[in-house]
């Protein structure tokens, strides 16, 4: 009974995964197609609030992970999850931040990535997936998690500007103390030393992790 009613929790979180990441992706595709660049201003208008909602809602993963609901190794994930949450909330939701084209790539790359994933693991959930499905998202996915960190990297570095012109920029905008606001350069400076070294750990965690899988799946193939 508790495996049904963990299979069925894990298979109803993929789905609305599956379901948020695909309606943020259809949504910003058909407005490009519509306004071409201008579309790009309006981003975090129009898909914010489900682009919050998915990564708020990804935060369970860990514990997925940790209560052993989830085989995967732990560390790639709470990087990915984590760089995700902290960039979104801190730096993109600024208003002064929003319509930078750098968030629209990020989002496409963020949504790229939930769409190899979550029909991955729903497919692995109710069988055994196929083959392709498995080299498609265990291949594709890091070359995309790889891009998405530089481009996480430049959001971070684009802010420099707004918190060392402090006269631009009032402390209370930021809803920080002005002790920490003075500081807000330097912080963000450690924050992306930190991110690059995250990054490449779980670029490194990802293509162990991608040998593995397939080996398993090789050897399970001439088994039967």
């Amino acid at each position: 009974m508790r495996f049904s009613l963990s299979l069925t929790y894990l298979f109803s979180y993929n789905l609305l995964q599956f379901y948020g990441h695909t309606w943020i992706f259809t949504n910003m595709t058909a407005r490009f197609l519509s306004f071409g660049e201008d579309a790009q201003a309006g981003t975090f208008y129009f898909v914010g609030v489900m682009m919050g909602a998915c990564q708020l809602l990804s935060l369970l993963e860990l514990f997925h992970i940790a209560d052993g609901f989830e085989e995967c190794r732990l560390f790639p994930r709470f990087m990915q999850v984590m760089e995700r949450n902290v960039l979104l909330f801190l730096l993109i939701s600024l208003e002064e931040f929003q319509s930078k084209p750098v968030v629209c790539v990020q989002f496409y790359l963020w949504n790229i990535l939930g769409l190899l994933r979550y029909p991955h693991e729903l497919f692995c959930l109710i069988g055994t997936p196929y083959f392709k499905m498995l080299w498609v998202h265990q291949t594709l996915s890091i070359p995309v998690y790889l891009l998405s960190a530089v481009t996480e990297g430049i959001s971070i570095f684009h802010m420099l500007p707004y918190l060392s012109e402090s006269e631009g920029m009032d402390s209370v905008r930021l809803k920080v103390p002005a002790s920490i606001y003075m500081y807000s350069p330097y912080i963000l400076m450690g924050w992306l030393l930190l991110h690059v070294l995250g990054s490449s750990l779980t670029v490194l965690f990802l293509l162990k992790e991608r040998k593995e899988t397939l080996e398993s799946w090789n050897q399970k193939l001439k088994k039967d």
